[in-house]
């Protein structure tokens, strides 16, 4: 039965099980969620209102809190609402590419939330992250490609993650995660309609999964039975959300082949299927000094999924921007840059921008197809108005576990998502409280930090 392998490992997971080098990167992943939590409320106000709201309504006292969110202590379940939402807000949150998953913006939250409540050590709570990680991609890489065409990887295999990481935190004995994994798996849910449109959704996925994670270990520890093979029973999670389930991947290297150190850290602030493409234009247009006025084409031959999932040109707001490859490219193309900048509503509304997206198409290739998802393949062609023509292909985007960022550069990345709302020095003591983590007492200093005042004045900017 592999929901109970599953549970065993959670359950019998200690902290001596786990090689240093996954402890630090659980420290990584906690450092960029972070930061990207704390972007939230400059590059996505609307949604970080949201996620205070929503956290406001839930009050608790002694509680979790939201990152950013002036005077909100949230019962913990809504508490990984809020952060799982700020964390996605911007699209520039981690990514395990074989299980297309964002497990960060699910799992952190919910770990953060508990560890608070429970007051769990540092150890503890990197504890709880991993075996949330290892859960959540092995859950994804047993029902994907398929998976893919219509639910939303971060919202349902990351439910799974989020229930094994709450059922750590809160010590349940292997009969106790195995409920709680039953629980998460029936409510397990996040549609894929968010592509067109760019609205909310696609951010409330992963903190409604931390949250579907903390209340089905909750409800487990009150004694709430659920089905005891809810992976693999033949109306289970596998058969109903994947053409071809890979029951073997659920099992397959638990404890010896940890995930968590294939996970990658974006380099630009969008859909990674842009990442590729973006990098192949971006050595175009400065290598070649092209004016943009003069593109009379880009394609951008790609893996299948890029054509059939991330190739809208209705772009009417940031997110369905962060989305659109097609999109990511031309502003790439225009700019010479990718980053937040390129998301502001005159970048997506600029005239030359929009010249260069409705001549920018993206073509599913069989032979790049083929290479994915070891390798995120992208070959781009741009096309003069004199006829010239410039091709360049990228098969890892910077960031993926095969061409990852060195440590400055993730430090980099971190200083950049705080620099609107954080001073440089107050930055640099969030991350060292952060990558501290494993010899803390607890989480306290963590959010101490990221608590409106504890520095001076709240990451917020002001009143959230």
């Amino acid at each position: 039965m592999t929901t109970k392998a599953l549970a065993e490992f959670v359950a019998g997971l200690r902290c001596e099980d786990l090689p240093d080098a996954v402890v630090a990167q659980a420290c990584r992943v906690v450092l960029d969620a972070v930061g990207c939590a704390v972007a939230a409320w400059a590059e996505d106000p609307e949604k970080a209102r949201v996620a205070r709201g929503i956290a406001a309504l839930h009050p608790a006292s002694p509680g979790a809190r939201v990152i950013g969110a002036a005077g909100v202590a949230a019962q913990p379940a809504f508490a990984a609402l809020a952060n799982g939402i700020l964390v996605n807000a911007a699209d520039n949150d981690d990514t395990h590419k074989r299980a297309l998953l964002h497990v960060g913006s699910v799992v952190v939250p919910t770990v953060l939330a508990l560890a608070e409540t429970e007051r769990l050590s540092g150890r503890q709570a990197i504890l709880a992250l991993v075996a949330g990680y290892e859960v959540a991609v092995r859950v994804g890489m047993a029902v994907m490609p398929t998976h893919y065409r219509f639910w939303h990887s971060t919202a349902t295999n990351g439910t799974f993650g989020a229930a094994a990481a709450a059922a750590k935190a809160l010590g349940l004995d292997a009969e106790g995660v195995r409920r709680t994994l039953g629980l998460a798996g029936t409510q397990a849910a996040g549609l894929n309609a968010f592509f067109e449109s760019g609205d909310m959704t696609k951010s409330i996925h992963p903190g409604k999964a931390a949250l579907n994670g903390v209340l089905s270990a909750q409800l487990a520890r009150l004694g709430a039975t659920s089905p005891p093979d809810i992976l693999e029973h033949p109306k289970g999670y596998l058969a109903a959300f994947s053409l071809e389930p890979k029951p073997q991947a659920l099992a397959a290297g638990l404890g010896t082949e940890w995930e968590i150190l294939q996970n990658g850290f974006k380099f630009f602030p969008s859909i990674l299927a842009s990442h590729s493409p973006v990098q192949a234009t971006l050595a175009l247009v400065r290598r070649h000094r092209i004016d943009p006025r003069r593109i009379a084409r880009i394609t951008n031959e790609t893996y299948r999924t890029v054509a059939t999932h991330f190739s809208s040109k209705e772009v009417g707001s940031a997110m369905a921007a962060r989305v659109s490859v097609p999109y990511c490219i031309a502003v790439a193309a225009v700019d010479g840059a990718l980053g937040q900048a390129q998301f502001a509503p005159a970048r997506i509304n600029d005239p030359l921008v929009r010249q260069v997206l409705a001549r920018t198409e993206v073509v599913g290739d069989e032979a790049l197809d083929r290479l994915y998802p070891d390798n995120f393949p992208a070959r781009v062609t741009i096309v003069l108005d004199g006829g010239e023509s410039f091709t360049e292909t990228v098969l890892l985007p910077k960031g993926d576990p095969g061409a990852p960022l060195t440590e400055e550069e993730l430090a980099a990345k971190f200083r950049a998502n705080c620099a609107a709302l954080l001073r440089e020095e107050e930055a640099e003591r969030l991350r060292g409280a952060i990558l501290r983590l494993p010899e803390a007492g607890s989480v306290a200093e963590v959010m101490g930090l990221l608590a409106p005042g504890a520095q001076g004045r709240s990451p917020s900017g002001g009143p959230a």
